[in-house]
Formats: C-alpha cells, sequence, structure tokens
C-alpha cells in the first residue's frame, strides 16, 4: 500500500498537565474536515482524559470513535492493547481519515513509534508526526531536576555518573521524539519565560524542531496535522534514554485514586491540593467530585500547586463520586497522608 493511501497517526506527547487534552479537543473542534479517531491512554486504571474527550463528540468525531486505555502505559502495552486497538479502529465501517494518539504523561513516545512498524499495521498507517507540548512556565523554571545547577556540577565531576531524575528522562525522551513542540501556557510564562523555555528545549532536542507557543490549546490544525515525518522510518534521529533495552520500568512514579465524597467549597479542596503538592511533592491530580447543591460536576485538574476547577456537565444518570486520581513519585505517594489531606 502507497503512503498515499496509508491512515496518518499524530502521537501528541508531553509531560503530566501540559495541555495535551485541552490540544486534542481544539482538534476535535476544528478537524480540517478530516474524520477522527482518537486514542487516549492514562497512567493508572481510572480514566479522566477519555470522559473529557467523548462530552466533546460529534459528526467527525463520534463517541466511539475515542477509544481509552486506562491499564496501563500505552508504551508498555503495544502487543496486548495497542495494536489490537488500533486494528479495531481499521476495521470500523467509516475509516477515519486521521487518527490522534494522547499519551499519559509519563509514556515514552519511542516505544510508540517502534510499534508502527510492525507487519500488522505498517501497511496501513503511518506516523504523520509526534507533538511534544510543553509547559512554557515550567520549563522555564527547570523544574525537572530539583538543582540543576548542583547536578551539572556533579555531572562534570564525574562523567561517569548519572544524576538525572527520572522526571528529565521523561521530558528529554519526549523532545527528542519530537517533530513539533508547542510551549503551552505561554500566556502565564510571558515573554521572558518563554524564551527560557524555548532554550531549554533547544539544548535538549537532537535536531532542530519548530517551536511554537500555543495558549488554551489553540493551534491551526494546518500546522500540526499533515506532517508526513513518517516517524517510523525515522527512529535513528530520535534517540532515547531507553534504547536498547528491552524494555522500560514505571516504578519511579505510582497513582492512587482517593474517594472523597461531596464536598462544600471548591476553594477549599483547590487550596488543599496546593499544599498537598508542596507538602508531599504530587506531581498531578485530577478527576471529578461532587459539590453539594450543584447538579454540575466539577472538573478538577492540578499540575504541582497548580490547581484548575470547572463545571464541565450535568451529572445526570451517573453516581454523584467525587474521585482523584493523583499522581507522584513513588516515594513520595503516601496514600493515608493524601486521603487526610483531601478531608475538606
Amino acid at each position: 500500500m502507497s503512503d498515499l493511501n496509508k491512515i496518518p497517526v499524530t502521537v501528541i506527547t508531553g509531560f503530566l498537565g501540559a495541555g495535551k487534552t485541552t490540544l486534542v479537543r481544539h482538534l476535535m473542534a476544528n478537524p480540517g474536515g478530516r474524520r477522527l479517531a482518537i486514542l487516549v491512554n492514562e497512567f493508572g486504571t481510572a480514566g479522566v482524559d477519555g470522559d473529557i474527550l467523548k462530552s466533546c463528540a460529534d459528526e467527525n468525531c463520534p463517541a466511539e470513535s475515542i477509544v481509552e486505555l486506562a491499564n496501563g502505559c500505552i508504551c508498555c502495552t503495544v502487543a496486548d492493547e495497542f495494536i489490537p486497538t488500533i486494528e479495531a479502529l481499521l476495521a470500523r465501517p467509516e475509516r477515519p481519515d486521521h487518527i490522534l494518539i494522547e499519551t499519559s504523561g509519563l509514556a515514552l513516545p519511542k516505544p510508540l513509534l517502534k510499534a508502527f512498524d510492525w507487519p500488522p499495521i505498517r501497511s496501513r498507517v503511518t506516523v504523520d508526526g509526534v507533538i511534544a507540548l510543553a509547559d512554557a512556565e515550567a520549563v522555564a523554571a527547570r523544574l525537572f531536576a530539583p538543582d540543576p545547577a548542583a547536578l551539572q556540577a556533579q555531572r562534570e565531576a564525574d562523567e561517569s555518573l548519572d544524576h538525572e531524575t527520572p522526571l528529565s528522562e521523561v521530558f528529554e525522551d519526549q523532545i527528542a521524539c519530537a517533530d513539533l513542540v508547542l510551549l503551552s501556557k505561554a500566556d502565564l510564562a510571558g515573554e521572558d519565560g518563554l524564551a527560557r523555555a524555548r532554550a531549554v528545549i533547544e539544548a535538549e532536542a537532537p535536531r532542530p524542531v519548530p517551536i511554537l507557543p500555543v495558549r488554551e490549546g489553540v493551534v491551526d490544525p494546518r500546522v500540526v496535522l499533515g506532517l508526513k515525518a513518517a516517524a517510523e522510518d525515522d527512529l535513528d534521529a530520535r534517540p532515547s534514554h531507553h534504547d536498547g533495552a528491552e524494555d522500560h520500568e514505571h516504578d519511579d512514579f505510582d497513582t492512587v485514586v482517593i474517594e472523597i465524597g461531596e464536598i462544600t467549597d471548591p476553594e477549599d479542596l483547590k487550596t488543599a491540593i496546593a499544599e498537598l503538592a508542596r507538602a508531599q511533592n504530587v506531581l498531578r491530580v485530577k478527576g471529578y467530585v461532587a459539590v453539594e447543591g450543584k447538579p454540575m460536576r466539577l472538573l478538577v485538574q492540578a499540575v504541582g500547586a497548580r490547581v484548575r476547577a470547572q463545571y464541565d456537565q450535568p451529572w445526570g444518570d451517573r453516581a454523584r463520586r467525587s474521585e482523584l486520581v493523583v499522581i507522584a513519585e513513588h516515594d513520595h505517594l503516601d496514600a493515608d497522608a493524601i486521603r487526610s489531606a483531601l478531608k475538606v
């Protein structure tokens, strides 16, 4: 099958809370005449992003074309889940014109790219491009290493030492695989922050890549779709910390789902989450919360101490259950302490 007949796939990667789901929602609303299918992966067993995207389904991307994998990192479940899911999408009566894959914030993109070289799908799909989102404010502050200056000094003293944190390896692998980097939350970073973030990414990227600032995921779909990168044929140009390894581990990260019951004041919850992030180095909190007297469910999303909450849709026939997914580095996750902190 020629490349013209292959269905293009765009892989959307990026660190926790960088704005991947916001970008996908924007592309769903502005598909450029394409019939989309979406595969969304979350770290842990409780999915939130898939539900958000299904609430935005329309004729260009019906709910049945939005598939969620919430049973582990997509780059670790290629054979068991990813390949069958892609084959099922390709077998639909109306094949999609373009597939978007939103990876979890902890996923390494290169193992996923390697899967597109597998015979069952290689003749039918091609990786149109890898889009990496990076939180401009966070990158400008170099949050991926606790003390970058001390870290660099240690490396210079002993080049055999590897003191990189797990978060920095994930970030660097995502940038190394990218065909385009979008600096999200540009308004929060400001011009100086954007310049610092751009410098960090340019230093990490193994080859020149376009870097564009975006706000609220708004970008012309012509910029991100139709890159024709054929990334599955270009793996050597996308180095990874895990090249040569048979697999990789996510034991450095852990997740816990907390049920907190109905709350009375969303501001109290936001304050509790921010304090939790500072006290226990929590990376990400997301989920739906029932607020007393409110028919709408409250969507809560936090990156570190930055917390956002908004009412997204009525509970309807669904149980009014408040569930928050909390992601932290393994050594910092104390489920009992998290439950206690979120009793507001």
